[in-house]
């Protein structure tokens, strides 16, 4: 095996982040470890730029580098060009939390002399520093298979707990927000949407009709989460109550939904990177889990309640469902209800937040 990357003192560490909000949320333990086991270097961070606001809310990344893949760096004509400033800027090691063999295969062109990643792929000859992923990891939590990569590398592994330090702006403003919804009780966050796919939606109505029971007995009032492209989505769920659920498709930064779900009393939400900053937030949740596997991508919080079905063909890990739909209808209105008020009634002694 080759050395541990402790032997090293580099100046410059680029980390190449993953491409998802929610796989990039699950490494910030990760990146927590690898400052901790080099306290005096400067940590870049590479992400495509739609990740810019979690990597913002990282007190543990000093730079961000945007990887344009859509524009100035896309083909290999950009992939060079990205290469060549990477190359400028004389890191000394690259740490590869992404599997891609691209990943190895940027850090080799711009020269970076210490690569280290997971052998997968078909990108081992590229890294320096290759480690084979353990039987052991396998079925565990994203969490750990990133921590594990490290540990395997010769690193003092540090807390596995998620970490995102929130703007004081975007604080105040989600803060300002929370103080405009009428009600009187608690406020709610939902996330009826799903970058994945379909296969991963709970059906909006339902969204819905669980608002309209929370408000009754509750009176609760609702923030619904999204993009633009939620917008039909969005508009099914507020036709049950536009006087108490308000619709934010497209009307935050992520940074100021980031910081709304974590002034929320409860949050539901499908399996997505929403539902990941809630689990960092600290923020209450129900998690409607389908086609997906809880265990490995499940909220990483013991503030959170998982919601699936055990069926003989979950996880299927599909985008969209070509059989029935079973792990996600059979999930019933009253069941996520009774979780929600079993989260309420936890909290609810020490006060909404708000």
């Amino acid at each position: 095996m080759k050395a541990s990357l402790k032997e090293f003192h580099p100046a410059r560490i680029l980390i190449r982040s993953t491409n998802w909000i929610g796989d990039a949320i699950m490494t910030t333990p990760a990146v927590r470890t690898i400052r901790e086991n080099f306290p005096a270097a400067e940590i870049t961070m590479l992400a495509q730029p739609w990740m810019a606001d979690v990597f913002r809310a990282s007190p543990h990344v000093d730079k961000i580098i945007f990887y344009e893949k859509k524009g100035v760096h896309g083909g290999l004509s950009g992939m060079l060009r990205l290469s060549r400033t990477l190359q400028r800027m004389r890191f000394d090691m690259a740490i590869l939390l992404q599997n891609a063999f691209e990943a190895a295969l940027l850090a080799r062109m711009a020269g970076i002399p210490v690569r280290a990643g997971y052998k997968r792929d078909g990108r081992s000859l590229l890294l320096t520093h290759g480690v084979r992923i353990r039987d052991e990891i396998r079925g565990k939590h994203q969490v750990h298979y990133y921590q594990a990569l490290l540990r395997d590398l010769g690193l003092t592994r540090g807390p596995d707990e998620l970490c995102l330090r929130l703007a004081d702006e975007d604080l105040h403003f989600a803060r300002r927000f929370r103080q405009g919804l009428a009600g009187g009780g608690p406020v709610i966050g939902l996330n009826p949407g799903a970058a994945y796919g379909p296969a991963k939606c709970w059906p909006a109505a339902r969204y819905g009709e669980l608002a309209e029971r929370l408000h009754r007995r509750n009176r609760a009032t609702f923030m619904v989460f999204g993009t633009a492209a939620d917008q039909q989505t969005i508009d099914t769920i507020t036709a049950h109550g536009p006087g108490f659920i308000r619709g934010l498709a497209g009307k935050t930064t992520l940074a100021q939904a980031m910081a709304l779900i974590s002034v929320c009393d409860a949050f539901v939400t499908n399996d997505s990177g929403l539902m990941h900053v809630g689990a960092a937030t600290g923020t209450p949740l129900v998690a409607i889990f389908g086609s997906t596997d809880a265990v490995a991508t499940g909220p990483f919080s013991d503030r959170a309640v998982v919601l699936q079905k055990e069926l003989g063909c979950r996880p299927c890990l599909k985008k969209e469902c070509k059989a029935d739909f079973r792990c996600m209808l059979d999930i019933s209105v009253e069941e996520v209800e009774q979780a929600v008020q079993k989260l309420l009634g936890e909290y609810e002694a020490c006060g909404f937040s708000g």
